[in-house]
Parts: structure tokens; C-alpha cells; sequence
């Protein structure tokens, strides 16, 4: 559903603007409110509604009385925010997100199929240059290619 990469900046009132290709999306499959929450590598996760919902299910069926569970679904649900995006497709991060994915002005929109990633520029740069050179080996030993 969602795919691809795009550059977009905080405006001076502190909006982000979803990316076009991802707006039609939205509209296609009829999406008008989102999740936000600290994903992983220290970007900002963004889930549709329904999608939230399924990875909700799939965490409350997880142990609380494992310690790692329980700090993992704090982190996750207690930074989680809903937010429905204007007809422009212009919503706002919460600044305690915004630190915590170190957004300042400048990110990048990454579609990765359910969800959304949101993060700062440099840092996906960063990620992309370490990561790319060992996705062969990472996919040879995810999908047993």
C-alpha cells in the first residue's frame, strides 16, 4: 500500500505534509486517520487505523510478565498518538516524537508496505549507507534465497 521514499520538511507552523503518492493511498482505500509511535533505528512509525489495530492484537496476545514485553509494549503504546491528517494532508508530530527520532526540519517519507516510516534525513542517509551493502546477505538469510 504504501512505497517509495520522498523528501518532505516541517513547515513554520511545525506540519508535515503526506507525501502525494501516499495521499492517493489514502484516498483509494478510503484512510483518514493515522497511528503514530516510536518505531525502531529511532524513526517515527505511522499506521493506518486498521493496521494499528492488528499490531495492537498482536501485542496483547504477548506475555506481560516477561520483563522485555512489558518494557517494549511501554515504549511502543505510550508514545502512540492518533492523528487524521487535513485535506491538504498536513497533521503534526508531537514534539516528545520529534525528539525522540531527532526531527528537526528535514525528513524522509518511507513506505514500507503497512506502514509508514518517518525519518530525520540524515539518519535515514545514515542507515541506507550502513545497511545497503550487507541487503543481499540480510535477504539471503530473512527469505532463505
Amino acid at each position: 500500500m504504501f512505497y517509495g521514499e520522498y523528501k518532505h520538511s516541517i513547515d513554520r507552523k511545525g506540519r508535515l505534509i503526506l507525501p502525494a503518492k501516499f495521499r492517493e493511498a489514502c484516498k483509494e482505500y478510503r484512510i483518514d486517520r493515522f497511528f503514530l509511535t516510536r518505531g525502531l533505528d529511532k524513526c517515527i512509525f505511522m499506521f493506518t487505523e486498521d493496521e494499528w489495530r492488528v499490531q495492537e492484537q498482536k501485542f496483547k496476545t504477548m506475555s506481560f510478565t516477561k520483563q522485555e514485553t512489558r518494557s517494549f509494549n511501554r515504549m511502543f503504546f505510550s508514545g502512540a498518538v492518533d492523528t487524521a491528517p487535513d485535506k491538504q494532508g498536513r497533521f503534526i508530530i508531537p514534539q516528545y516524537l520529534k525528539e525522540y527520532a531527532d526531527i528537526k526540519k528535514d525528513t524522509i517519507f518511507i513506505g514500507v508496505s503497512n506502514r509508514i516510516e518517518i525519518w530525520n534525513r540524515k539518519s535515514w542517509h545514515a542507515f541506507y549507507e550502513n545497511s545497503s551493502d550487507s541487503f543481499e546477505q540480510i535477504a539471503e538469510n530473512i527469505l532463505n534465497l
